[in-house]
């Protein structure tokens, strides 16, 4: 069995929301149903996605186009950082920067980049454990995957989090837990 993650496509920044409420945009629904196209080539059965928006919506895209059920899990979602306010790009990739290089300690969010891993992987483990039949695919987030794919040792968090576009996907196997792939970018 193969685990597809995968990392949202692209939503509609809106400064006056929070970011779990933000839908797609009109090129990530686009590039959503690209992302369709190349998951087809794997045996999904199963799709879970977290409870923000834009994660939503990308599983609804390819649960359409792959005719694969599409069902909320609790626990895959971002790492909580719902009381942060909106920043500039490049204060925001300097505070996940320290988020990644101080991850015992609260430095972004509700939640340290340990305890994100530690709910995350507890949340995934779980899926694995249930799912018996094909591959299962999990719409996700940056921040919270990039944690995870570096404890399989897919490289440095923040190197994967800057890698991984919106959308894009890795590839793991469930028995062995190796990354097998992970596709950076979908044009």
């Amino acid at each position: 069995m193969k685990v597809i993650f995968i990392k949202h496509a692209r939503p509609e920044i809106n400064p006056s929301k929070l970011p779990e409420e933000w839908p797609l945009s009109e090129e990530g629904r686009a590039t959503a149903g690209k992302l369709a196209e190349r998951l087809a080539a794997f045996n999904i059965t199963q799709i879970f996605h977290s409870d923000e928006m834009k994660a939503i919506e990308t599983a609804e895209v390819i649960s359409k186009k792959l005719n694969v059920p599409a069902e909320l899990r609790q626990g895959v979602h971002e790492h909580d950082r719902s009381n942060v306010p909106h920043m500039r790009s490049g204060e925001f990739i300097s505070f996940v920067e320290l988020f990644f290089r101080k991850p015992g300690e609260l430095v972004l969010g509700k939640e340290s980049a340990d305890e994100c891993l530690a709910r995350f992987s507890s949340a995934v483990e779980s899926l694995m454990a249930e799912h018996k039949s094909g591959d299962l695919a999990i719409v996700t987030h940056g921040t919270a995957l990039s944690l995870y794919l570096a404890t399989l040792g897919a490289g440095k968090p923040f190197e994967i989090w800057r890698r991984m576009g919106l959308p894009s996907y890795a590839v793991v196997d469930a028995a062995t837990r190796n990354v097998a792939q992970i596709v950076d970018r979908i044009d």
